[in-house]
């Protein structure tokens, strides 16, 4: 069974989900980014799995629930995070990060029989999962993150290295507040899009 691995920031004021500044304050756009996280770690936390572990940069918060095992990121870029999170694993492993609160159990519950890699691809360029059956950190090191062809580069890196790759749907990333609207619209009874409808009616007053 796969291990699932979720990457994330511990959701502090002023270190997170910045480009939500304006329209909302530091202090919002950390309770929206804590709020997007404690989502997809109760997806994650409902998925099929095993082992389920927080790559945390920080400290865990109220929203981890049980049955988490949480790591430290490494040092370094993104690039090197991801890497190092996929050299912890022995197994087939799936990594998600924070900024797709809409994730659902379902599309977690991955199978690795007839492929060697699933890939999620994000409408920004970038990707949102990413799954290995035989994590090599090798294929994630140098590739150009939060750039609008890094899930081109990193889709690439799967094909040149011969893996039979199965694609998931594409979603949207957390990263302004038109997406922040957007992906609430689409997960209108979690903790997001409840979090955002709190942090909007404050907005003007």
């Amino acid at each position: 069974m796969t291990t699932l691995l979720v990457i994330a920031k511990e959701p502090v004021p002023g270190r997170v989900k910045t480009r939500l500044t304006p329209p909302f304050t530091p202090d919002e756009a950390a309770s929206l980014a804590a709020a997007a996280l404690a989502d997809t770690l109760r997806a994650v936390a409902a998925a099929p799995a095993a082992r389920r572990v927080l790559v945390l940069d920080g400290a865990p918060g109220p929203w981890l629930p049980p049955g988490f095992d949480v790591v430290p990121q490494c040092a370094g870029g993104l690039d090197e995070r991801l890497a190092d999170a996929f050299a912890r694993c022995a197994g087939p492993a799936l990594l998600i990060g924070m900024d797709t609160p809409q994730v659902t159990p379902e599309l977690l519950g991955v199978d690795f029989d007839g492929c060697d890699a699933y890939f999620g691809p994000a409408e920004d360029g970038g990707f949102w999962a990413l799954g290995l059956a035989e994590p090599d950190p090798a294929l994630l090191r140098g590739v150009p993150m939060s750039t609008p062809v890094t899930g081109a580069v990193q889709r690439e890196r799967l094909a040149a290295a011969g893996l039979r790759v199965r694609e998931l749907p594409r979603l949207r990333d957390v990263d302004t507040a038109a997406d922040a609207h957007a992906v609430a619209a689409l997960a209108p009874h979690g903790r997001f899009a409840a979090r955002l409808a709190r942090c909007t009616a404050g907005i003007g007053r």
